[in-house]
Formats: C-alpha cells, structure tokens, sequence
C-alpha cells in the first residue's frame, strides 16, 4: 500500500537548504533535488515543494526529520490510506510542531475525546477560554503564521517523487 503527499517548505535559509534535501532523502531512500525559489515573504529565504509517494507514515518520518530546526518553516501532508487517517505537520521557529489529523478535503479533523476534553478543561479551569481551546486544536496560529508564506508560494513548480522500496 502507498500513501501520497505533499512536503511544502515554506521558508529556508539558503545554507539549510541542502541539508532538508539530505533529510527528505533519508526518509524516502531516493536521491531528492528541490526546486529552489526565492521566499517573497522572507527576504534572502527560498521555498521548494516537493509531491511524494511511500510507505503510509512518510509524513510522519519527513517531519520528524526536519523537526527542531529553528530557520525552517514547512508543512507535510499525507492523503488518507485504507486503515490510515490523512494528517498534517506544521512547523515554525516560534509555535513549534503541530499535528492534525485531516479529512478528504484537507481539513482538520477533531475526535469526540479531544472536544470533550477541551469543553471540561474550559469549564473546570478559571481562565481557560473554549474559543482559545478550539483554536489551539485546530492549529489556528499555525495557519496564521504560515499564511504569508503560503500565499507566496503560489505558481511554484510541482515535481512528483517515489519512494524506493
């Protein structure tokens, strides 16, 4: 079974640059050749996006990878496999890692147990908001932070890679 996404890197100093190559590529097993542009939404940055196919779980073991590297700003995404949900990786150099699972239409899914935890934890704690808690698991500040960034990505080339094995 293989399972398809999409790593996005939204900004990178040029000096990272080959090292998200090396990373990706000891994920995926195959030789990985960005195409490099220049980041509008951050000055002297470039971005890449690459599509793949592996194994399900190579989202996972792509942010891993590049997980804690303080210059780098990227999302992964993997679509929905038989017995696997979709998810999402955010990263940014302030916020972190965000983990989502997500449905056919990319977008974010919420179980049962999380939203009940977060109405008790609003209900029980003085000055825990519901509104700040359904935020936060919807990666709200995520998406706002990488916005800017998104938007200048648009008409960047697509290439798609396989993963060996």
């Amino acid at each position: 079974m293989s399972a398809r996404g999409v790593l996005y890197v939204h900004s990178a100093p040029a000096a990272l640059c080959p090292h998200v190559e090396w990373a990706v590529a000891g994920v995926v097993g195959v030789p990985v050749k960005l195409d490099w542009s220049a980041q509008p939404a951050a000055p002297g940055a470039h971005r890449a996006e690459l599509n793949w196919q592996g194994a399900p779980g190579t989202s996972g073991a792509i942010a891993s990878a590049l997980n804690g590297w303080q210059k780098l700003r990227y999302e992964v995404t993997e679509e929905a496999t038989p017995g696997c949900d979709g998810v999402r990786y955010s990263y940014t150099p302030t916020l972190g890692i965000f983990t989502a699972v997500t449905s056919a239409a990319g977008e974010v899914m919420i179980s049962e147990s999380r939203l009940r935890n977060a109405m008790e934890r609003a209900q029980a704690q003085e000055g825990v908001d519901l509104h700040a808690e359904l935020d936060r698991l919807t990666g709200r500040v995520w998406d706002e932070e990488l916005e800017p960034f998104r938007y200048a990505g648009d008409g960047a080339p697509v290439r798609w890679l396989h993963a060996a094995g």
